[in-house]
């Protein structure tokens, strides 16, 4: 290949004609192969391997030189990169220049200092001198803040005192220990100075260990002075509040109410009432102190000594104690009692209050033991709060008695017995024991039922009061130390405390008994002689050990009592889920208030009811009302009067047979055909009406207007079926109260009469429709009254032909002796309204005959209820009759007799129409809304009578839906207070 190209450049180079027009490309092929293209000889390539190795370091060197150049430009790449993002991140930044317009430079660091330390020099100052100390406060509002804050900063003047001599102290005892330091300098208090050098003969750990010390005191007096102006802070910020306050009262408003944290004893008694229903069970065992004791013990003196107040009534020489008294003591800027169910706070300071906590003490005491007990099981619960006080919940309960006097209840004796056993059963209680000093101890009731209730004495602590009585009174003290050593009862117990809790002195303060206390054990023999420990007396301490003991064992069973109700709970739940899947889990309280919703929603579609369904409902009421007095009032006896009464009977002897069994031949007794006189009648009913409409007819109105709502309502729960069936005696009853309390307008029987009397003067059928109803009417309570009475016939003659052979029934003597009776009067013709004496005496001689033995008043009491089927028949028939009449009435313009009887009834009707039409309106305008205020007011008193929505509200579903709820409750509760419980260990 080479010699081919070798020839091909060798031909072109023969074809040039000068040398310079050699190809370049031939002297590089030359140099590669070593041979000449020219002279077709080899070439000295000796200086051309130079070259090339030359060539390739230059090439080397150049791509070094591209590599430098690459690297300094992805330096600066890169460099401009992180400039790039560190810019970015830059302005990410927040701003904090904030910073050093806070921080304050050295300057000011000195004048603060200084300014510091000359504070120091002029509180040292006012402290040596005994001045006050400046605060520049102005409380006006309250005068209790005002005593605080004095005091307040009376006990900060005397600490920083104090505090500030013993640092002084401290420095010059050290200086004094070193004997060889001098003394120091002043102190400098700033932060950037160093003290004063030390002389030039200390050593350097001397001069290391005072410069430590003088750190230590500058520190020290800076610690005070912040502790001194964040209270001065926090006691200006309070002066800010009550000034507030005091601004918002005088322009008659009132301040917003703080959200004040709970403590954790209000908790603790807050679970405790929530488990006021389960201290029968084993559920809701939580502690609290139980105060037991015979009567005028001491019991409620202790719990006076512990309270630090005179807060319960005193008994001149009877029971006082008549109701178990819950009270929760706690800690608290101001000593103030208040009820758990009532927002007023008593004043412990002031006796004004005092007396008025005392008073409503006793009123509630006595409310609880009505219906002639003596003593309650209701708890009173109060809460007490003050300085100092311990935190823990007591229950005081009745002293127990040995003997019963005659005013009091049969049982009180064992009533007390059980209700403290009941409380001391709580195996969680803790029994304070309160044993009375001045009496033998072998008169005692109360040790025995506490040795039964706590054998082993794990949670009774017994207290010995009136110690200063004993001690008079006994000959031998060593008495008093074996009851306090717990080698005289045999009941067994915690703790031992002996207590002096006044001298029989109604007015005096809770101070003098504490200062009377504290004077009698220093000087008592118990301790000169060393027969009791310092420990076991004073209220104090008995109220600092009996918090003690609460506390602990409130933290040792509260979690299995949170426990208890978790899984009370869930077996709670699993029933519900079980037994009612679809329901929710209402409780009383919201049962009835949606009943109550749902009440008073159908009472306001009373309003929305069509104006012709009340017509109506009241035209139905109103003829239901008055359909009795029409028929037996006005239409039988006018009818009976407008008999022709002037045609006289005309009797024929009676002819029998020789047997006497029965009649030979009907009768002859009889009077002038049916003669009926009309305007007799018309006359009649007229005064008859007039008189009705006056007297009884509005009252009747209205009783049946009322009826009238009581059906519509009774029809609006029916068309509420849909609702759940559990509020149905809770509607029944509201509405049953609320329409017996309904009063209907006074003026309104007034407008009534004169409509009806108005509506009765018009005599004139004007319309067919009219007459053809007017004879409905009276069709219709002819065919009642027909069916009454001969269902009145049936219970006195016995049953028929008809009923005896078909149905087996059988009669009685006297309904076959009114049957007989009936016979002969049928006989005789019913056609008459009464019977003539004469007539009387023939029917009962003609049964007389017949074996049937009657007296003149049963003949006639028969007659009655046979004629009147007779007369009902013909008056029906005539009523038939004239409902064909209307044409020959209208032609006669209402002279027309014949049918006087249709427009008696239609007169009736007409103003039964017109009474339903005013009782509408007056139910739409006004009564419909009355009955609404009403029925509100019923449910109101309804929510307030939890007995009344027990009995009216019940069954498993609300009894499980309620037991949930409080449990739910009570565990919330309890987790609340052991998270807070937590908190505070």
């Amino acid at each position: 290949m080479s010699r081919i190209l070798h020839n091909r450049v060798s031909s072109s180079l023969r074809k040039s004609t000068t040398w310079p027009a050699i190809d370049k490309r031939a002297v590089a092929f030359s140099i590669w192969t070593g041979r000449s293209l020219l002279l077709r000889k080899p070439v000295d390539t000796s200086h051309v391997q130079k070259r090339k190795y030359g060539m390739l370091v230059a090439r080397a060197v150049r791509g070094i030189l591209k590599i430098r150049y690459l690297v300094l430009g992805g330096a600066v790449g890169g460099g401009m990169t992180l400039n790039k993002k560190y810019a970015e991140w830059k302005d990410g930044l927040p701003d904090m220049g904030w910073l050093n317009e806070l921080l304050p430079d050295n300057d000011q660091w000195n004048r603060f200092t200084d300014s510091l330390l000359t504070a120091k020099d002029r509180i040292s100052d006012q402290l040596q001198i005994g001045a006050p100390v400046p605060l520049t406060l102005s409380v006006h509002s309250d005068p209790r803040l005002r005593e605080a804050g004095a005091s307040r900063a009376a006990e900060l003047r005397e600490w920083l005192s104090q505090r500030y001599e013993d640092a002084v102290a401290a420095a010059a005892a050290n200086n004094a220990a070193s004997n060889e330091v001098e003394q120091p300098a002043k102190i400098v208090n700033n932060l950037q100075s160093r003290p004063a050098p030390a002389p030039a003969r200390t050593t350097a750990d001397e001069t290391a260990a005072y410069e430590k010390r003088v750190h230590a005191l500058q520190e020290e007096v800076l610690a005070l002075q912040a502790r001194y102006q964040r209270e001065l802070q926090r006691l200006e910020q309070e002066n800010r509040e009550l000034r507030q306050q005091n601004m918002l009262l005088r322009q008659g408003r009132q301040p917003p109410p703080k959200k004040m944290k709970r403590s954790l004893i209000d908790m603790y008694s807050a679970v405790l009432d929530e488990l006021a229903g389960w201290e029968a069970g084993e559920a809701g065992r939580l502690p609290r102190v139980v105060v037991v004791g015979d009567q005028s013990a001491g019991k409620t003196s202790v719990l006076e000594m512990i309270a630090q107040a005179r807060i319960f009534p005193r008994g001149a020489g009877e029971m006082c104690t008549r109701a178990p008294v819950k009270v929760t003591l706690s800690e608290g800027p101001y000593h103030v009692a208040q009820f758990n169910d009532s927002s007023r706070e008593f004043d412990l300071n002031k006796e004004s209050d005092l007396a008025d906590l005392r008073k409503e003490v006793e009123l509630r005491m006595r409310n609880s033991v009505r219906g002639g007990r003596t003593v309650s099981t209701e708890v009173i619960a109060m809460s007490v709060k003050g300085p100092g006080l311990p935190r823990m919940v007591l229950v005081d309960l009745p002293g127990v008695i040995s003997t019963q006097t005659v005013d009091m209840a049969a049982d009180t004796r064992e009533a007390i017995k059980q209700m403290t056993k009941q409380y001391m059963d709580n195996p969680n209680a803790i029994i304070l024991c309160i044993q009375d000093g001045s009496v033998d101890a072998e008169r005692s009731n109360v040790t025995d039922l506490v040795a039964s209730c706590d054998p082993q004495g794990k949670r009774t602590i017994f207290v010995l009061t009136k110690v200063d009585l004993a001690e008079e009174n006994l000959a031998n003290p060593n008495r008093i130390r074996r009851i306090l050593e717990g080698k005289l009862f045999p009941m067994k117990a915690l703790g031992y405390y002996a207590v002096v809790t006044g001298r029989s002195r109604k007015d005096d303060s809770i101070q003098n008994i504490r200062d009377y206390e504290e004077r009698f054990f220093r000087s008592s023999k118990l301790f000169k002689e060393g027969l009791v420990a310092a420990a076991q007396v004073t209220t104090r301490n008995l109220a600092l050990g009996v918090a003690d003991c609460f506390w602990r064992m409130v933290r040792d069973t509260v979690e299995q009592q949170a426990d208890a109700f978790k899984a009370m709970r869930f077996n709670l739940e699993t029933e519900w889920k079980n037994t009612f899947p679809r329901q929710r889990e209402l409780d009383r309280d919201e049962l009835f208030e949606r009943a109550r919703a749902e009440l008073l929603d159908q009472s306001a579609e009373l309003s929305a009811v069509p104006p012709a369904a009340w017509e109506a409902r009241l035209a139905q009421a109103l003829w239901a009302a008055a359909a009795a007095r029409v028929l037996a009032g006005i239409y039988l006896p006018a009818a009976h009067h407008a008999h022709d009464d002037r045609v006289i009977p005309v009797v024929h002897k009676i002819k029998y047979s020789h047997t006497g069994s029965s009649l030979r031949n009907m009768p002859a007794l009889w009077t002038h055909p049916y003669d009926f006189n009309f305007n007799k009648f018309n006359t009649s009913v007229d005064i008859k009406l007039r008189e009705w409409a006056e007297t009884e007819l509005p009252a009747q109105s209205i009783q049946a207007a009322r009826l009238a709502l009581r059906d519509e309502f009774a029809a609006l729960l029916a068309r509420a079926g849909e609702g759940d069936p559990i509020y149905e005696p809770l509607k029944r009853q509201a509405v049953e109260e609320a329409l017996a309390r309904h009063r209907w307008e006074e003026r309104a029987i007034d407008v009534l009469r004169v409509l009806q009397l108005n509506a009765l003067q018009d005599r004139c059928v004007s319309s067919r429709a009219d007459w053809d109803a007017a004879v409905a009417l009276m069709d219709s309570a002819l065919k009642e009254r027909l069916d009454d009475t001969e269902k009145e016939l049936k219970a006195l003659t016995g049953p028929g032909f008809r009923d005896r052979w078909l149905y087996w029934q059988s009669s009685n003597e006297e309904q076959k002796r009114r049957a007989e009776v009936r016979s002969e009067l049928e006989r005789l013709g019913t056609c008459r309204p009464t019977l003539a004496y004469d007539e009387v005496v023939a029917v009962r001689d003609n049964l007389r005959r017949r074996g049937v033995e009657v007296d003149n008043e049963y003949i006639r009491e028969t007659w009655k209820p046979v004629y009147l089927k007779n007369f009902l028949q013909r008056a029906q028939t005539r009523a038939r009759d004239c409902k064909k009449s209307f044409y020959l009435y209208s032609q006669q313009n209402g002279t027309e007799k014949e049918c006087c009887e249709v427009v008696m009834f239609w007169r009736v009707q007409t103003t039964l129409r017109t009474t339903a039409n005013a009782l509408r309106q007056q139910i739409g305008n006004r009564e419909a809304a009355r009955l609404d205020r009403e029925l509100r007011e019923v449910l109101d008193e309804m929510a307030a009578d939890p007995d009344l929505k027990k009995k009216l509200l019940s069954g498993r579903r609300v009894e499980l839906a309620e037991e949930l709820k409080r449990v739910r409750q009570v565990q919330e509760k309890l987790e609340e207070f052991i998270e807070a419980l937590n908190k505070e260990k």
